[in-house]
């Protein structure tokens, strides 16, 4: 339980109404969209600006009180999950989209504003801000900071971080700093920007932002492509980036998951082969088409047995919704889904996919595979049920092997996810003690008293789901 004076202190910062503590307030903000963890928060609190933020850290400073920052909860690396308590901060009272600035191709942002939102106020001005997750419709754009969200669209246009210009932080000791701004170039000192972003709420609290937009494409197509084997789909992903054509979208799926999605959407989309590709491309008209005739071309020399281009935006927008919804369409399977992450070389895809099958007839468990080809960004995902532990503990056998392996292939153990508590075991595959190191000091040079998101990214815990009241 919190101290009565902390809580009447916060609640003087913040006003009374915008602190929460019921239980059952308490029992909504303690998992996130993670499979089965769940921790309970002492408190939940929506501040209202950057000043009452600071306020807040000093506070929970002096009182030795853990801050997860949070979105919209839709992570799926247990980021949010507050495994030790503390206060809960929200940021539904800082949403608002502040300024566009056309002149510099800019906006500048609060961090609970929602991503699709904001990606409709901006394209209505003509402009274009690239970065999609799929959790676009409910996900914040501080969340998306915090995670360095990727999307369909990263081959082309990249990620999150890749439009971040400059930001606002308020730090573990209560300062506040501006990083960045409306610049084309700035080399003053080091990349506090960069820093802050996918740094998971560990390192300080984004209060507002700076992003860099772009003019909005004139057209785009949409084709999909059918294979009768995953390594002919791999070898088009290849094929395509090597004509020297770069796709806004280059996406994969393999037949489990189109059966799944298909029975789930019901857009036509085939069950009956290995594999497909979904590939949009955007620009002028004339680029467009000339690259999906091409690609087209490309994908039938390497074994495409049918080549459909979209006839109408509509049937476009089915196919990018259908792709979209693959983690809904998938949760329907069984009782737990957990959608994992792992990215190679596009030349290692159909190598790491055909390893995630023989990983799932290893361990017995049920895995469908999809993600971003064009990036080699792949989301092994598990239909299983968390009430059969034995089935539970093949399931993370598997998933460790998976992640092992992509490393192995020259990859990641996450592109896009995070890393939070369901990485933190396997962080050291990937950076080695001496990363580790050097991230933990970054940690504690700027958050000394270990308040920030405690027990994220350095966890080095087996990897367990666990409920805990």
């Amino acid at each position: 339980m919190l101290h009565s004076e902390f809580s009447r202190q916060l609640k003087k910062i913040v006003g009374t109404s915008h602190v929460q503590d019921s239980q059952a307030d308490r029992l909504a903000y303690s998992y996130d969209a993670t499979p089965n963890f769940q921790h309970m928060p002492d408190v939940i609190v929506s501040p209202g600006a950057a000043e009452e933020i600071q306020q807040i850290i000093r506070l929970c400073t002096s009182y030795n009180i853990p801050i997860v920052p949070r979105g919209s909860g839709t992570n799926l690396c247990a980021g949010t999950c507050p495994t030790q308590g503390g206060l809960v901060m929200l940021f539904t009272r800082m949403n608002q989209l502040i300024e566009i600035d056309e002149e510099n191709l800019t906006a500048t942002v609060q961090p609970g504003l929602i991503t699709q939102e904001f990606i409709r106020q901006v394209e209505a001005r003509g402009l274009f801000y690239p970065p999609d997750p799929s959790s676009m419709k409910i996900s914040t754009l501080g969340g998306n900071i915090n995670e360095n969200s990727g999307g369909l669209r990263g081959l082309k246009y990249g990620v999150t971080r890749d439009y971040v210009l400059g930001l606002e932080v308020v730090l573990p000791n209560g300062d506040i700093i501006k990083t960045g701004g409306k610049l084309a170039k700035d080399v003053a000192g080091y990349d506090m920007t960069r820093l802050f972003v996918g740094s998971e709420g560990t390192l300080g609290i984004v209060t507002e932002a700076t992003l860099k937009l772009l003019p909005l494409p004139e057209t785009k197509q949409t084709m999909l492509c059918l294979y009768e084997s995953l390594e002919e789909a791999a070898a088009s992903v290849s094929a395509i980036i090597a004509e020297r054509i770069i796709p806004a979208t280059l996406e994969f799926m393999d037949q489990p998951t189109l059966e799944v999605v298909e029975d789930f959407a019901k857009i036509g989309l085939p069950t009956d082969v290995q594999a497909v590709l979904l590939i949009e491309q955007d620009g002028h008209p004339e680029a467009v088409s000339r690259d999906m005739q091409r690609i087209a071309k490309v994908c039938q020399q390497h074994g495409a047995k049918k080549v459909n281009i979209a006839q109408s935006e509509e049937e476009a927008n089915a196919l990018l919704t259908a792709r979209r919804s693959a983690l809904s369409a998938l949760a329907r399977l069984s009782p737990t889904t957990i959608l994992e992450d792992a990215t190679v070389p596009r030349s290692e895809i159909a190598s790491m996919v055909r390893a995630i099958e023989d990983i799932a007839r290893e361990y017995n468990v049920k895995i469908c595979t999809f993600g971003h080809a064009g990036d080699g960004n792949l989301h092994p995902t598990c239909a299983a049920d968390a009430r059969n532990e034995e089935e539970m503990k093949r399931v993370e056998k598997a998933f460790q092997a998976i992640f092992e392996k992509a490393v192995t292939l020259g990859g990641t153990i996450t592109g896009e996810h995070g890393v939070g508590l369901m990485k933190a075991p396997y962080l050291e595959l990937k950076v080695k003690k001496e990363g580790i190191a050097a991230m933990k000091a970054i940690k504690q040079a700027l958050d000394p008293a270990n308040i920030m998101n405690p027990d994220k990214v350095f966890g080095k815990a087996a990897r367990k789901r666990v409920v805990v009241s």
